[in-house]
């Protein structure tokens, strides 16, 4: 297996859920990690605890729909440690709807975290990475980005363009730079706590009484990265046992 002690390691959405779950496991694994997200003391809490620990962590607050501040934390990760190994597209918003409800502007909201931002991230890593002569881009896509559910159309469109871009992405690096897509089932995290919809936010509670821990989804990145050079996987579908 590769080798993740290191690594510098940039996550997006790591403020909670699977992005924190991560960032954490790759920290103790001896990963040099940069979180980003838009909670600042979310993020100093979590790199505190990090280095409380004697492991390697920094944060700078994030807004993945901005393209400068997606290059502003990859640059900060190249200042600081000299490199980018790593960058996982994390940040996403599951504000489910039915269409029939025209929730508009929640529709733009995930189009433009969802998909600009793994966008963004790209953007700002694949220079990079393409310059040093290596690198691992990781977008978290979904199960929703393989099929797709009543109140979850919109979310699933932006999940299916993560898997098609990312499978477009790594058709295009031949090698060059590894691509990975990882698609989590229902996970416990906080993704879905801004539905407005009250019909799909009963759905979704129904639906969470049997999830997977956040964990779960850390453990396919730390997979995906610890392949030796050789190897590159390049899609992962996490789900609960007997999920469908």
């Amino acid at each position: 297996m590769g080798e993740i002690r290191d690594k510098v390691i940039v996550i997006t959405g790591a403020s909670s859920g699977i992005g924190k779950a991560t960032a954490t496991m790759l920290a103790k694994k001896g990963a040099k990690v940069v979180v980003g997200a838009r909670r600042e003391e979310k993020l100093k809490a979590i790199v505190e605890k990090l280095i409380s620990d004697g492991y390697t962590a920094s944060y700078q607050v994030t807004d993945v729909t901005k393209r400068s501040d997606v290059e502003s934390l990859v640059r900060y990760a190249i200042s600081t440690y000299g490199k980018v190994d790593v960058i996982i597209n994390n940040a996403g918003i599951m504000p489910l709807s039915y269409l029939e409800k025209l929730k508009v502007d929640e529709w733009e909201k995930m189009i433009d975290v969802n998909i600009k931002g793994v966008l963004y991230g790209i953007a700002a890593a694949l220079p990079v990475m393409l310059k040093q002569g290596h690198g691992h881009i990781i977008n978290t896509s979904s199960l929703s980005g393989h099929t797709a559910d009543p109140s979850a159309a919109v979310y699933s469109g932006t999940k299916f363009a993560v898997r098609a871009i990312s499978e477009g992405l790594r058709k295009e690096m031949d090698g060059r730079v590894k691509v990975t897509v990882i698609c989590p089932g229902i996970t416990e995290t906080e993704l879905g706590q801004n539905i407005t919809d009250s019909d799909s936010a009963a759905a979704l509670k129904e639906l969470r009484k049997n999830s997977i821990p956040p964990e779960a989804i850390a453990n396919a990145m730390v997979y995906a990265i610890e392949q030796p050079d050789h190897v590159d996987v390049s899609e992962i579908i996490v789900r609960q046992t007997g999920g469908i």
